[in-house]
């Protein structure tokens, strides 16, 4: 019988109602004994590392996760977290980048409504990650609402909706209907193992923890009236900046209103830029308006192409904590990591 880690960290899922409403209360154990039948699937075992809101969760905090997974390494076959919705998505990100060329499973899972309520969610998304852990898949994988999601894909698009997540820019690893997995393509075949080729998991190379970071990041929402001036504070006091674009990456350049000049005046601080876009689908491409080619020719920019804001931000920490030189940080940003950007988009 293969045996999972069940490792918790609070989050709704964890919660019962406390006098200033929900909070995380249960540990690891006491969540299983909700669902005793998961013990007929696996040998599996819990561990508490922490109980929080994951409102409250810290690239500090996903360090320690990331941590457990590689001190039990050898002891289990896959791993399950359960975890908050609220920043779920940035973790099973930045635990794709620590967790360097894992090769067993790692499935992040949660809940809308917490595990002693009616009504609950709980019980199925951890019996659904569960079984996926049992597949063997290597990766990061989110599982909420029958569906097993990229970690580098999952983004929470519904605050109270059951189905709150969704796999933005690549399709849908896997469904779960019944205790039945069904893999994108139908089944584990051709289809999904021809797309699993471009995740980088090299089965030559060691599994290695990496969890140096730097969080000296700001995440820029471009408006329109944006106070241009909010690029000089950032200058100052930041060393990576990921930007929210309009559109397909559309930046203002008036003469009067020039933001692309002030982008440039960031990186040539030695600021390291990433541009994103504001729209959750399809991506950024800054060759198509002139008001996005400007900065595209600026070759010191990184285009993430069609990755999400919580994969950038992960990964841009994590690369300005790994290397020493923009040129290595551009290299990292802009190649695919299990699936994390398109290739044609690249």
């Amino acid at each position: 019988m293969k045996k999972i880690l069940f490792i918790t960290t609070g989050g709704t899922i964890a919660s019962s109602e406390g006098d200033n409403g929900l909070e995380p209360s249960f540990d690891a154990e006491e969540l299983l004994a909700h669902i005793p039948e998961i013990r007929d699937l696996c040998d599996i075992n819990g561990k508490l590392v922490m109980n929080i809101d994951s409102t409250n969760m810290r690239p500090t905090s996903v360090k320690k996760i990331a941590e457990t997974v590689f001190e039990n390494y050898d002891d289990y076959d896959g791993f399950v977290v359960t975890h908050g919705t609220d920043t779920m998505g940035y973790t099973s990100s930045l635990l794709t980048y620590m967790l360097s060329n894992i090769k067993k499973p790692v499935v992040v899972t949660g809940s809308q409504v917490a595990i002693g309520q009616p009504y609950t969610d709980a019980k199925k998304n951890i019996s659904d990650a569960v079984r996926f852990a049992l597949e063997g898949v290597p990766g990061i994988f989110v599982a909420f609402d029958g569906k097993i999601i990229n970690g580098t894909r999952a983004i929470k698009m519904r605050s109270k909706s059951m189905n709150a997540f969704e796999s933005i820019n690549r399709p849908y690893v896997a469904s779960i209907k019944l205790g039945k997995i069904t893999y994108n393509g139908d089944s584990r075949g051709n289809e999904y193992e021809n797309e699993y080729e471009i995740m980088n998991i090299d089965p030559s190379e060691p599994f290695r923890l990496r969890t140096d970071l730097c969080t000296d990041v700001f995440v820029l929402k471009l408006y329109p009236g944006i106070d241009p001036d909010i690029f000089d504070f950032i200058k100052e006091n930041y060393k990576g900046l990921v930007i929210e674009t309009f559109g397909l990456g559309g930046i203002p350049n008036l003469e009067d209103y020039n933001i692309v000049s002030k982008v440039k005046e960031v990186i040539e601080a030695g600021v390291v830029v990433a541009v994103t876009t504001q729209c959750v689908e399809e991506g950024v491409n800054l060759g198509v308006y002139e008001v996005g080619r400007d900065l595209a020719e600026h070759n010191k920019a990184i285009i993430t192409g069609d990755m999400n804001t919580e994969a950038i931000v992960g990964k841009l920490m994590w690369a300005l904590g790994n290397f020493n030189n923009l040129s290595d940080v551009k290299c990292f940003m802009e190649t695919p990591i299990f699936g994390d950007m398109s290739v044609e988009e690249k």
